[in-house]
This record gives structure tokens, sequence and C-alpha cells, in this order.
């Protein structure tokens, strides 16, 4: 649904009062990422030489750029929901927004695509089939082939945009973990946060080049962290247009200098809240079909590809359509109810918790949802 644009905002607000409002453009950020990932792996998928024209201005991808982007806002948001909630309706919260859709994407890939397109005899009894689905069904690590699926086109992985998720979950743990020990007060996580970055740019720098999946994942708890940190110091950031206009252009007259690195990764992680509190943009207030295509994204566009769109122009097309279709199914059908009966468990026990200790005065953080 569209809702009104923000307006009539102050020049300069802190996040803590912009988180307060209840209104913020994360969903429409987080389904252009998803989209933008999309786009990215048009050029691998198809085969077609180059990369998309986003890296060739910040020399990262298109799809590295939005993964970036649903880090820190997961990051963000993520301790943002650990410190509205006992540990309980945290961990089923969690669990309750990752893996439903994930499951049901896993088993009809598995269970579906997989048969359907299949050139291997012994595709049911190979042992590889049922890796697939419980590696990433449970989150324990990102299996990318099944067998004879995709076997000759320019890509044979099944699902590549899975990788991510099994460090998410991790993240969440680790998170849930730091907040058990009182780490998300300012004065302990943000010593942590700097002595974890400078250990990460150390690391980086005494063992470049690093390999793919170690830069990878590097790049992703450096920005998930950071996000965990603009909670926790929400009430001192301030958002302003003025001050993230200087990080742009610091990050422009840097690249292909050492220097890109951290001014890129100052941008991107203040623009992202200056987008999400700051800019009129309509919201798309409560219909989330981002995950869905982000999960869907890279076998729709395998389709795609078999169907004939070979090209990037039309791969991306094709793949857009029918990934938000899936999308919107994975939405009404999955993730929306389990959410709802999240919502549910969550007023149930808020309810209890207020007729146990009504005369007790708290003064917890706003539990308004994003």
């Amino acid at each position: 649904m569209l809702a009104e644009p923000l307006i009539d905002m102050p020049a300069s607000m802190t996040l803590d009062a912009a988180w307060r409002t209840g209104r913020n453009n994360f969903n429409l950020i987080r389904l252009v990422a998803a989209w933008l990932v999309i786009w990215s792996h048009a050029w691998a998928i198809t085969g077609t030489a180059g990369h998309d024209h986003f890296s060739r201005i910040t020399t990262r991808s298109a799809g590295a750029f939005a993964v970036d982007v649903f880090f820190v806002i997961s990051g963000f948001l993520v301790a943002a929901s650990l410190q509205r909630n006992d540990w309980r309706d945290f961990l089923r919260a969690r669990a309750l927004r990752i893996y439903p859709a994930l499951i049901v994407c896993v088993v009809l890939t598995v269970g579906v695509l997989g048969p359907i397109l299949s050139t291997a005899p012994d595709y049911l009894s190979n042992p590889g089939t049922w890796r697939y689905l419980w590696s990433n069904a449970s989150l324990w690590r990102a299996e990318f082939f099944l067998p004879g699926v995709f076997e000759a086109l320019p890509r044979t992985a099944v699902n590549g945009s899975l990788w991510t998720l099994p460090i998410e979950g991790r993240l969440y743990l680790a998170l849930f973990v730091a907040g058990l020990l009182g780490m998300l007060a300012p004065k302990r996580y943000a010593p942590a946060w700097a002595l974890a970055m400078a250990g990460a740019a150390a690391f980086a720098w005494r063992s470049h080049p690093l390999p793919e999946h170690l830069e990878y994942l590097l790049w992703v708890t450096s920005f998930f962290i950071t996000g965990t940190l603009l909670w926790v110091l929400r009430a001192q950031v301030r958002l302003s247009w003025r001050a993230w206009l200087p990080m742009l252009a610091a990050a422009a007259l840097a690249r292909g200098t050492v220097w890109f690195v951290p001014t890129y990764f100052i941008a991107v992680a203040y623009g992202v809240f200056c987008l999400a509190f700051r800019a009129p943009l309509s919201r798309i207030e409560r219909n989330d079909l981002s995950y869905g295509l982000y999960l869907y994204g890279w076998p729709m566009q395998q389709i795609a590809l078999l169907a004939g769109a070979a090209s990037v122009a039309a791969n991306t097309l094709a793949s857009t359509a029918l990934a938000l279709a899936c999308a919107a199914a994975s939405w009404f059908l999955i993730e929306r109810p389990a959410l709802r009966w999240k919502r549910a468990r969550a007023n149930s026990h808020a309810d209890a918790n207020a007729t146990r200790f009504a005369s007790v005065d708290t003064h917890g953080e706003d539990a308004r949802a994003p």
C-alpha cells in the first residue's frame, strides 16, 4: 500500500527521533535493492561479457551494493527487535521472518523445479539433491547445485543468491549473544565495533588479495555490525542531507585509491538511513515483496534464459516479472501469515506482561515495527 510521503521534517533530526515517527522507506529501499541483484546477475547468468554499469562508477557491482544495503538495514532493525523483545520472542520473530519463505522456496526448487528440468537419471536418489534441501532450508550452509539442473547454462548454480542467508542467520545469533552479554549499551558496543572494524581492516590489508568468499564475508559483516552501531547510537546520530553530500563527494574522489573503501562504506551506511527517514518517497507500508524477490530472482533468471531471454535487458525484464509473481505469492501466502501469527503471539505476551506488571513503571523501547 502506498502511503503519504515523509513531509514537514526539519533539516536535521536524530536517528532516534526519525525512528520514533514510525515512518520509513525501508520496504521500498529493500525492494529496489532486491531488483538490483537481479539486474546485476543478468550479465553472469546470460554469459554476457562485462558487468553492470554501477560497477563502472563505484567498482562495486549493483548486486554487491544491494547486499551492503540489506545488511546495514538488517543490523539496525534486528538490534531494534532484540531490544524490544525478550529472548524467546526475538528468536521466534527471526525464525518466522526468515525460515517459512526460505523453506518453501527450497522445497519447491527441489521438489518441482528439479524433477522437471533435471537431466540426471538419479536425481531423487542423488545425495546432492538432499544435501541441497537440508543445507539451504536449515541455513547450515549455502548449496548451489542440483544434479542435472541448469548444467548446460553459462552459470549452473540453481540459486546463487542463497549465499547471504546462512551468514545473516549467524549474525542474528551473534547479535543475540551480544545482547545477552549486555554489549548493546553505547559505551560497550562502540569500542567493540571500533576494535572489530580495525581488526578486519588490518586482516584484509595483510592478507590482500583475499579469497572472494572471505572478502564478501568481511563486507557484509562490517555493514551488519555498523547497522547495529547506528541503532545503539541512534540518539547521537543526526540525519542530514548536508552531511551526506560531502560523504558522497569524498567517495567519488577516492575512487581508484586506497581511500575508496572507507569513504564508500561511510557514504552507504549513512546514506541508507537518510533515504529511509529523510527522503520524501511514497512508502510501501504493508506489503514487503523484497525477500521473495531476492529468493526467487536467480532461479527465475535461469528459467527466463531457458525460455530464450538471452540478452541482459530481456533476461532482467522477464525474470523480474516471474520473480515478482513468486514474491507476491510468497508474501501473501507464506510471509504475511507468519508475521501475523508472530505479532499475535507478541501481543498476547505483551498483554500478559501488562496484566502481571500493571503497577510497574517501565520505559522500554518504542515497539513500533517497521
